[in-house]
């Protein structure tokens, strides 16, 4: 009988409303059941999941650092060289020293006047001579006084200066010369000039040549021949014999060969030798610092200058042929040519090695966008931290306290609401800019910056709340007991907020993304070679980039576009199940 009884109670049918039938669960996993069941909710996390996943570990999982700059090897068509053709004289003194600037100044002013006679003028108590030797090629002579000529209608009388001494040939050429109007003559071998005084008066001075006017300029070969083309001698020949139209001259004892016509590209040999140098009014130099131009090559653009050639071909050193440009800037001309470089590897498209292509700045768009979405969530999560901090102190006292103190912490948040929020951080990002303040510390002044500015919502939601609970009989409980004031809101009254809390703190994560992005898009937030979401939105803020490299900013905008549905999901599925009543 026992054991059908025990088989009896065994199958026992339990009634509905049978306590033993209710299985009680905890608020927390009643709201975690209730949310788990909103799909939304669930694709929300499965969202930030992929976000994280993809900002914080793509960034250890790529090859590449989110500043790493690339480069490709490619043919363009660059400027290597400027040459311009010569129009001021270059001076040479027979010693090498330098002729005074106001005797430069003073022939520079007069030198269009100086006809086949040529021409004088007085600088630095010294009266000196311009003498024309060839086409653009003068003789500046220097002279002694040796006394004064008078013409006064048919009388003319030359006087000697005290201590000097004119002989009658010299004389007599000088009368002749004044008379005629000539500022120079020769007498016994000698040249002389005359140069006008007051009335008909006349200075008679020996002219002894001082220095020599070119327009050419000589480059040497070897340094080692510098010094036999530098000196006076070498120089006043060359030009003399180029000027003639002479393929041979003679200086300091040793013979000389011209090759070429013109002035420009002159090629100098010693006897039959290898060149020494080359003769040109044309001016070849470098683009880049540090590059050398051969002779030959300098003889070769002086060369399709002189004959107003647009391009030439020039065989270097390494016997390869080279096609070289010439074009006009201003007074100067541009030698281009074909030249194997580096060159940033810009908006390269998407490929195997960079599968969203490279930025404006060569960088992989790629991982730029996983270390730009660290930057983000990391912004968006310390500023919410940060807005709930501020916010529960104030709310929770200006709620518990009520009265003046409540009055004057709502005023305190009033006055925080009046400050616009958009201008106030652009002021702050033109101070960063103008203070130069460095990356990174920047992004934990935006974050400080926007936490202070974004708080003022929250305390407005727990006070409110706070408001409504501390009248609770829980709270009367806490007051009869003797609990501190600080553990009566922290610890009963903030918790109870809480789960509101969560909720406006979740969704609110989206609104300061985007903010941070606006600001970063407005070129005040995150600075290069840091990346954001935003930031990499800025990099494609003109038309061109938008419309032919959809690949830099699309991506960076579907991102945001996910992160901040996210967010929004997960916090309408908490509003959800912690009210589900709001859902009826």
């Amino acid at each position: 009988m026992s054991e059908n009884n025990r088989i009896n109670n065994d199958t026992e049918q339990l009634a509905l409303d049978d306590g033993r039938r209710v299985k009680v669960l905890s608020p927390g996993m009643m709201v975690f059941k209730r949310f788990i069941r909103n799909k939304l909710a669930i694709a929300g996390i499965i969202i930030l999941v992929f976000m994280f996943a993809f900002s914080f570990l793509g960034g250890v999982i790529s090859p590449y650092r989110q500043d790493q700059v690339f480069y490709k090897t490619d043919s363009a068509n660059k400027e290597y060289a400027s040459a311009v053709v010569n129009t001021e004289f270059r001076f040479l003194t027979p010693d090498g020293a330098p002729l005074s600037t106001l005797v430069r100044a003073n022939f520079s002013r007069v030198v269009k006047d100086a006809g086949e006679e040529g021409v004088s003028f007085e600088a630095d108590g010294t009266i000196w001579s311009v003498k024309p030797l060839a086409e653009s090629f003068y003789a500046i002579g220097t002279g002694k006084q040796l006394g004064t000529v008078t013409v006064l209608g048919k009388i003319a009388d030359v006087k000697a200066d005290p201590g000097e001494e004119i002989s009658d040939a010299v004389k007599a050429a000088a009368l002749k010369a004044a008379q005629s109007g000539a500022e120079s003559f020769e007498a016994e071998g000698q040249t002389y000039m005359l140069t006008r005084g007051k009335a008909k008066s006349y200075t008679l001075a020996t002219v002894a040549e001082a220095a020599l006017a070119s327009l050419l300029s000589y480059d040497v070969y070897d340094s080692a021949d510098a010094e036999a083309v530098g000196t006076y001698a070498f120089r006043r020949a060359a030009e003399l014999a180029l000027r003639g139209g002479e393929k041979r001259f003679e200086a300091d004892g040793a013979a000389y060969a011209l090759d070429g016509e013109g002035d420009s590209g002159v090629i100098c040999r010693e006897g039959e030798d290898a060149p020494i140098a080359t003769v040109s009014n044309v001016i070849v130099n470098p683009v880049t610092a540090g590059n050398f131009l051969p002779m030959t090559y300098k003889a070769a653009v002086a060369e399709a200058i002189d004959n107003k050639q647009t391009a030439f071909e020039y065989v270097n050193e390494a016997g390869e042929t080279e096609k070289h440009t010439i074009r006009m800037r201003g007074n100067n001309y541009i030698v281009y040519t074909e030249q194997q470089t580096y060159l940033i590897d810009m908006y390269a498209a998407p490929s195997l090695s960079h599968p969203l292509g490279t930025d404006d700045h060569g960088m992989d768009v790629l991982t730029r966008l996983m270390y730009g979405g660290r930057i983000s969530l990391m912004v968006g999560f310390v500023v919410m931290l940060l807005e709930n901090l501020i916010g529960i102190i104030v709310g929770g006292v200006s709620g518990y306290f009520g009265g003046w103190t409540d009055t004057l912490l709502m005023r305190f948040v009033d006055l925080f609401n009046s400050i616009p929020y958009y201008p106030m951080m652009i002021i702050a990002g033109a101070i960063m800019d103008a203070f130069e303040v460095p990356p990174y510390t920047r992004i934990f002044l935006l974050m400080a910056i926007m936490g202070i500015m974004g708080w003022t919502g929250v305390a407005r939601v727990v006070r409110g709340q706070i408001l409504s609970l501390r009248e609770q009989d829980f709270m009367v409980a806490t007051e009869a007991t003797g609990i501190r004031i600080s553990r009566r809101i922290f610890k009963h009254l903030v918790p109870n907020v809480m789960p509101l809390l969560i909720v406006q703190a979740t969704m609110g994560l989206g609104s300061i993304i985007l903010a941070e992005a606006t600001l970063s898009y407005l070129g005040l937030g995150i600075k290069y070679p840091l990346a954001s979401w935003g930031s990499i939105i800025n990099a494609s803020s003109n038309i061109y980039v938008m419309t032919n490299f959809w690949y830099i900013w699309i991506p960076a905008g579907v991102l945001i576009v996910l992160t901040v549905l996210g967010f929004n999901f997960v916090g309408d599925g908490l509003r959800d199940a912690f009210d589900p009543k709001m859902k009826r």
